[in-house]
């Protein structure tokens, strides 16, 4: 059994460089061997940046498949590149951990999916939530009863600048919905044990005409109201750019209590400096910030899997449900109705 599992990065830019941090410092049985990218500027600096030697720097994953030796890959590029690469990979018999979303529909979730069963490798997708410290702790107590039968969930992300024009356009992205409230579709699905039934969206346009955004049905603000089957409630608020920091907060109502899991504040400092500007404490300012620890324990419980020859516990299944709500959720925004998720399963079939 290998001691090390050797990866290879796909896609080496700001999100990638978070994994590759981790594998670099924090998972001693994880190996960074190549990275992959189309933009040659990023694929060199992130080379020098993390010692990647550049006859291991390639600009297509064919190549890479061709030149080197390795047991698994990190997805880190846009949406719409997902279910090829993954495909690929999968089929080459290399275990992927994928970013979210996990791919635009549903046909490319089962495709990825499939690939993975054939090739008898693991497919985990980067809901990094799952693994943060705080949101482990809070579902083990919730999922022992705690605060009783949970009733209702709310959750929030608020992302601090504009998309980059890929992530604006649900031709190849799906929006915010799946860009950022991706996490929250899991995380609710998650701690509350049960898949969403149906789903009413209402979106709002504010900052993107003054930023010069003409994308059609872009929208900077988004409110998802949710059933659950089981007969739970839960809502989820998006706004991206909302430019104050990055903020990522849930509550969970149940029979019994409360639960709030994440606050506004980034570091435990307090500062006054006058009595007129009053206290100042730091908020987070970036997603890599707030959920540092949760992208850590996310690559060492991809790598222990592989190790271990267990099945990564947020897998493919975990990532189409999140890309139905996406698509339930987008439908019922432009079609000003609320959606059963069992519409967009219906058409996967």
């Amino acid at each position: 059994m290998a001691s090390r599992i050797r990866v290879v990065l796909i896609g080496a830019g700001r999100a990638g460089r978070v994994h590759a941090n981790s594998l670099t410092q924090h998972v001693p049985g994880g190996e960074l061997v190549g990275l992959v990218d189309s933009v040659t500027e990023t694929l060199r600096e992130t080379g020098r940046m993390y010692g990647i030697d550049e006859a291991a720097q390639f600009a297509t994953l064919e190549a890479a498949l061709d030149k080197l030796a390795f047991d698994a890959v990190v997805i880190t590029t846009p949406t719409f590149t997902h279910k090829d690469l993954a495909v690929q990979a999968l089929s080459a018999g290399k275990h992927v951990l994928c970013e979210k979303p996990m791919a635009l529909n549903l046909a490319e979730c089962d495709a990825m999916i499939q690939a993975a069963e054939r090739g008898g490798v693991f497919l985990q997708i980067g809901f990094m939530r799952r693994f943060s410290p705080e949101f482990t702790a809070a579902a083990d107590r919730i999922f022992a009863g705690e605060i009783g039968q949970p009733m209702m969930v709310k959750s929030l992300t608020h992302g601090p600048g504009l998309p980059p024009p890929w992530a604006r356009d649900l031709k190849t992205s799906n929006g915010m919905l799946a860009e950022v409230n991706s996490h929250d579709l899991d995380c609710a699905r998650w701690l509350m044990q049960s898949n969403p039934d149906r789903v009413y969206v209402e979106v709002a346009n504010f900052k993107g005409p003054s930023r010069g955004v003409d994308t059609p049905n872009f929208y900077d603000n988004v409110l998802t109201s949710i059933r659950f089957e089981n007969g739970s409630l839960g809502s989820i608020s998006g706004i991206c750019p909302c430019d104050y920091g990055y903020d990522a907060r849930v509550e969970i109502v149940g029979e019994r209590g409360i639960m709030q899991i994440g606050e506004m504040q980034g570091q435990p400092i307090v500062v006054c400096t006058n009595r007129d500007q009053g206290l100042i404490t730091p908020i987070y300012r970036t997603w890599p910030d707030r959920f540092a620890w949760g992208y850590i324990r996310e690559m060492e419980h991809f790598i222990q899997s592989i190790l271990a020859g267990t099945p990564p516990k947020v897998g493919g299944l975990d990532g189409r449900w999140a890309v139905a709500g996406v698509l339930a959720g987008t439908r019922s925004f432009l079609e000003a109705r609320a959606v059963h998720v069992a519409e967009v399963l219906k058409e996967a079939v």
